[in-house]
């Protein structure tokens, strides 16, 4: 906004679902979506309100009773509203610069389409029926993105992680990379990242490693705005690769779960220093984030401390399956770097409060901005705080 951009969400907010948190108190001007995905309350085991939709700071409705789900049909009209809603935003009689963030969630299960796009993916699933409807989604928008030749428009298309596994062939796939969603081998982060410039740029695959907080970096060096000295950032702008394909020095990528740090890579490395996959008691219930995996004491074991760590070189093994062994000259060549950065990185960490350690049923969606006025107010139970559970 600060630079002349009007701005927009449309989709999913993942990023705290309390007003203090939502899209409109952190840079956007304008949103239409749900501060988390299409879960479904009072169902099995999930007790709690639906999520709002809002529009802007006022919700028009819940999934399941406004926003029509059908899971049983894999059915819903929810995707070509998100469309609609990005055309007309696009499409608004203004010259100012814009900028539109769409996140569908369709793909994330339980999957729906609309009726043009039900059954109509070869692979006869609910998911491949979203993905086909996203993809005519993304058509709708880049044609009107197009119109405007005045407009020097850049479109970022990219993914939160890598498929979900563990929803067996009712997911999508990670092709070659190890494992899936939740873990921190490279089918968990590894995703595509498409970029598409009105004025022409570079065609071409790039090599280079980088990150999702590099778009913040990157779009702020594409407009001249400076970002405040004050704020310490962890990604770096990837301009010189949209405009020319040039390599970049190498910046390594930190592979959290949690507070510990379990990979990293630089360059062609990573180096593991944990290794984790499914909970035994997950096992138990047919959950596997790595279905047909047998690499012993890699994907075999919960948590597993690596000593010493691992080490692939992922231009040549992007699936990750064959460790370089640590009596290797290419392994001592290269993991005093990757150890002193990290150490480097670790040291230089200043703790955060946490936010996530304390859970209460009180502050779920039970009454959020506009409820009155379409009768969807619930009233909260009392607040009874308790530590989180989290098992993945």
């Amino acid at each position: 906004m600060k630079s002349g951009y009007r701005t927009k969400i449309v989709g999913k907010w993942h990023l705290g679902h309390r007003e203090q948190f939502l899209p409109l108190q952190h840079g956007f001007q304008e949103w239409f979506g749900a501060p988390n995905c299409h879960f479904q309350y009072n169902v099995t085991w999930r007790q709690g309100p639906n999520i709002p939709v809002y529009n802007n700071s006022l919700i028009i409705g819940r999934y399941y009773e406004d926003i029509k789900i059908d899971r049983g049909l894999g059915l819903s009209n929810y995707t070509q509203i998100m469309v609609e809603q990005a055309l007309e935003y696009i499409n608004r009689d203004t010259e100012e610069p814009y900028f539109l963030y769409w996140a569908p969630d369709s793909t994330h299960a339980p999957s729906y389409s609309s009726k043009k796009y039900l059954h109509s993916s070869i692979r006869d699933s609910y998911y491949g029926d979203a993905v086909r409807e996203i993809d005519g989604g993304i058509g709708q928008i880049l044609k009107a993105a197009k119109k405007d030749k005045s407009r020097d428009t850049l479109v970022v298309f990219t993914s939160d992680n890598g498929a979900a596994l563990v929803s067996k062939d009712l997911a999508g796939s990670n092709g070659p990379l190890l494992c899936g969603k939740q873990t921190t081998f490279e089918g968990g982060f590894r995703v595509p990242t498409i970029s598409w410039w009105a004025h022409g740029g570079p065609r071409g695959v790039s090599s280079e490693a980088g990150s999702h907080m590099d778009l913040l970096q990157t779009i702020a060096h594409m407009v001249g705005y400076n970002l405040p000295s004050s704020i310490v950032l962890d990604g770096r702008s990837i301009l010189p690769i949209l405009k020319n394909n040039s390599k970049l020095e190498d910046h390594p990528v930190f592979y959290y779960r949690g507070n510990l740090l379990y990979a990293m890579r630089l360059g062609a490395y990573k180096v593991h220093w944990y290794t984790w996959t499914t909970p035994p008691y997950e096992l138990d219930k047919g959950i596997d984030f790595c279905p047909g995996v047998y690499m012993p004491n890699i994907t075999t074991t919960h948590i597993q401390k690596q000593e010493p760590p691992l080490m692939y070189n992922l231009y040549r093994d992007p699936g990750e399956k064959y460790p370089i062994p640590n009596k290797y000259k290419e392994y001592r060549a290269n993991i005093q770097l990757l150890e002193d950065t990290a150490s480097k990185h670790k040291s230089e960490l200043v703790p955060g409060k946490p936010v996530l350690e304390m859970c209460d049923q009180a502050v779920m969606n039970w009454s959020p901005p506009g409820c009155e006025a379409i009768n969807r107010c619930l009233k909260p139970p009392p607040s009874k705080p308790y530590t989180c559970y989290w098992p993945h």
